[in-house]
């Protein structure tokens, strides 16, 4: 007779994202991309444009969904924005190809980086890694990821951010530096990606703070949209 195991803390629940539709896609890592629209990069004054774009991780339980509230997080009195398409992982694989890595793709989301900017100008300024301005509670709002039959046919698309109805931030998918296979090809270099990653891709210029109150909007054709109220912290 088998023993039994005890587990003296309670079980932690899965992380899972909306899918367009009706079902959920449960959430196993979170990758995002730095720097990888030129704009973006001139706006921050911050890099070299020469420079690849670098990967850096979020929490999954930092997954907020569509409609959610989001309290104004502590450490920071400089809370921002930054619109992003989300690359949803249906397949795993290393050393992928760019050729072979749309079919690593399930579908594509809406999502935010929400950033703690203060606290990541810090980080850069002392060479330290930007988890403290990046990787918090609620930091990675998502929308309902939309399945996709042709990933290669999903490009050139417009993504927007509005705050209070009023526009922020205005780019097109298609001006990335790194297409979407080029950088789940240099990340399946660095890890195995599996089913249920998300890779958050980039954000064009046009970021800012936000504060209590405010409701964010945020739009990429063709998927659908993602929306938050920040509200006062807790």
């Amino acid at each position: 007779m088998s023993a039994q195991v005890s587990h003296p803390l309670p079980t932690v629940a899965p992380t899972v994202v909306a899918v367009a539709g009706g079902g959920a896609f449960p959430v196993r890592r979170i990758y995002c991309v730095g720097r990888n629209y030129l704009d973006h990069i001139r706006e921050m004054k911050e890099a070299d444009e020469r420079d690849p774009p670098f990967f850096f991780q979020k929490p999954r339980d930092a997954i907020v969904q569509d409609g959610a509230h989001v309290p104004y997080p502590p450490f920071t009195s400089d809370f921002q924005f930054e619109v992003e398409l989300v690359v949803a992982i249906g397949k795993g694989g290393r050393d992928i190809a760019v050729e072979q890595a749309n079919g690593l793709i399930w579908g594509y989301a809406v999502g935010i980086d929400l950033t703690r900017r203060d606290r990541q100008r810090d980080a850069r300024d002392m060479r330290l890694p930007w988890e403290v301005g990046k990787s918090f509670d609620a930091s990675a709002p998502c929308g309902p990821i939309a399945q996709v039959a042709e990933p290669a046919n999903f490009r050139d698309c417009t993504i927007t951010l509005a705050v209070n109805g009023v526009e922020r931030q205005r780019g097109n998918i298609g001006q990335m530096i790194w297409s979407v296979p080029e950088v789940i090809a240099q990340l399946s270099k660095q890890v195995r990606l599996e089913a249920g990653d998300l890779i958050y891709t980039g954000t064009p210029s046009g970021v800012g703070p936000v504060m209590p109150g405010d409701v964010i909007s945020a739009h990429i054709d063709g998927l659908p949209p993602l929306t938050l109220t920040i509200t006062p912290s807790e």
